[in-house]
């Protein structure tokens, strides 16, 4: 069956964009597209969709009706896979979007779509409770707590460091092996090194709870 989608975004060149990217996967069907965050909630409540793509910033008031979305369909329809799009690296919304759970989430800029194969990676990934983060993203937040004295990140060796941003951006061991040009055991024992020292549990089952602890180590203002 077809990946059903509600689209929410308030530009008609890339809500059009979107539409027909979308038309071109027979997999997936755009059941409902909006402009705003009332909108989406209705769309939502009558579609009852597989994925939201919804923009960060749309009407009424321009500003986070994406994360809002987000927050409030954890709640209404925990089922339903969110993907959020941003124009701008805003590390902040980022946190914030997976804050209370990472399952079925994931944070994109907008660049990405372009690419039928980032976005239908979110939208497979989000649907099946998975989750998706930016590399830019992650970038943007481990520069910041390398900047701090007492980051924790001072510990990790370039590698482990390179690791970490695969990682927190929800890839397989497989896939940061290949990535790496490294075998999947090397990087299995490069995951187990980084997560003891940053006095994170390893979790080998869900990618999506790994992307969860990596976000909250770095969303902390201490190490």
């Amino acid at each position: 069956m077809a990946v059903r989608v509600v689209n929410a975004e308030d530009s008609y060149l890339i809500r059009e964009g979107l539409r027909l990217l979308l038309q071109t996967q027979g997999d997936l069907e755009l059941v409902s597209s909006v402009t705003n965050l009332p909108a989406l909630l209705a769309a939502v409540e009558e579609h009852v969709p597989d994925v939201v793509i919804t923009d960060i910033r749309m009407p009424p008031n321009n500003r986070d009706e994406g994360i809002e979305a987000a927050e409030l369909l954890a709640g209404s329809h925990p089922d339903v896979g969110v993907v959020v799009l941003s124009q701008y690296v805003e590390p902040e919304f980022a946190l914030r979007l997976f804050a209370d759970g990472s399952a079925g989430r994931a944070y994109l800029q907008k660049e990405r779509i372009g690419d039928i194969r980032h976005l239908r990676h979110a939208i497979e990934t989000v649907r099946d409770g998975g989750s998706v983060l930016d590399p830019l993203v992650v970038d943007a937040l481990l520069h910041a707590r390398q900047r701090g004295r007492t980051s924790g990140l001072s510990m990790l060796t370039p590698r482990e460091l390179e690791v970490l941003e695969h990682v927190a951006a929800g890839m397989s061991n497989a896939a940061i092996a290949d990535e790496l040009t490294l075998t999947v055991r090397a990087v299995e024992k490069h995951i187990t090194a980084i997560l003891a020292k940053l006095g994170i549990e390893a979790d080998d089952t869900a990618v999506h709870r790994r992307v969860r602890a990596v976000l909250l180590y770095l969303s902390e203002t201490g190490a």
